[in-house]
């Protein structure tokens, strides 16, 4: 029941699924792992039709706070092997742009760097990712993604 309603709350649907749900009172962090349904078969972008998984990654994703605990997905993502023998890594809809975050925090970033005076005011803290940019117009482009599900109001990018 527990893992359904995770399911729910993050919209996630087949083949994706909530493995397991971890929370660390002591940290206050709630660790939430997704795995795919065995035997499933994935689409690769500019190839046609589902391919076999070859091997799987565990990504571990940066997402909302749930209440005021730090908030991660740790989801086993497929790579298959397409019929030219290349073997490519495939990611949910919902991974983000930058590496280790979803959309959504992704979108929660930038509605919050928009309200900021100046910009860099609360960067200290926000989490970071290994390749976070600090170009705003860099961040901007690789996150018009986020922003085009985000609840919140889409932030003015300049150059």
């Amino acid at each position: 029941m527990q893992n359904q309603l995770f399911e729910a709350a993050l919209g996630i649907s087949k083949p994706w699924y909530v493995r397991g749900v971890d929370f660390d009172a002591a940290r206050k962090v709630l660790t939430i792992g997704i795995d795919f349904v065995g035997g499933s078969r994935f689409a690769a972008s500019g190839v046609e039709g589902a391919h076999p998984v070859h091997d799987t990654q565990t990504k571990r994703l940066r997402h909302l706070n749930f209440f005021q605990h730090e908030c991660y997905l740790e989801v086993r993502t497929p790579r298959v092997k397409l019929p030219d023998g290349r073997v490519v890594q495939i990611e949910p809809d919902w991974f983000g742009k930058l590496t280790g975050f979803t959309l959504l925090f992704e979108a929660l970033v930038l509605a919050m760097a928009q309200q900021m005076t100046p910009a860099s005011a609360g960067a200290g803290s926000l989490p970071r990712s290994p390749d976070w940019s600090t170009n705003p117009g860099t961040v901007c482009t690789r996150s018009a993604r986020a922003m085009s599900i985000s609840p919140w109001p889409r932030p003015i990018c300049r150059r």
